[in-house]
């Protein structure tokens, strides 16, 4: 199994993209890509903290390859928005992939290059691409949030 980390606004409806995925082994939703240790949700939403709302997915690359993860990635959100995602806004929502290997920096970039060169986005991508850091795990109830609560984005 490996691990692939990505923020692309609400976690709850990033973690919807991904769960029912064939090859997808489990998802959590969390923190990552900030300073402060521990942090709650309240944190985060403070701005002080410089963590992203993400997810963390565990996959088994024999069904899905990473490359794939990026492409649905992509889809899932608005990569050229910056810290915001539709009314969500804050540096809690930015767009950025947080790699667990040189492989997966280098698909990332490739991946972010392909997309920014092909004429599909009217603007200029600014995800950010940086290394995997602690995953500080989200309390529980955002946990699946859509799947407990109805709703979700219609992935």
């Amino acid at each position: 199994m490996e691990k692939a980390t990505f923020a692309a606004g609400c976690f709850w409806g990033v973690e919807d993209a991904f769960m029912n995925v064939p090859g997808v082994v489990a998802t959590r939703v969390g923190y990552t890509g900030g300073r402060t240790a521990n942090p709650t949700y309240s944190d985060v939403c403070s701005h002080t903290t410089g963590h992203a709302e993400a997810v963390e997915v565990t996959f088994d690359p024999e069904q899905i390859t990473y490359e794939q993860l990026l492409d649905l990635f992509w889809e899932c959100h608005d990569p050229t928005q910056l810290n915001r995602q539709g009314p969500d806004m804050g540096d809690q929502y930015r767009s950025a992939v947080f790699y667990h290997s040189e492989e997966q920096r280098r698909a990332a970039a490739a991946s972010l290059g392909q997309l920014d060169l092909s004429g599909r986005l009217r603007r200029r991508i600014v995800t950010e691409i940086a290394p995997a850091t602690t995953f500080w795990e989200a309390e529980a109830y955002h946990q699946k949030y859509h799947l407990k609560h109805g709703g979700g984005c219609g992935f």
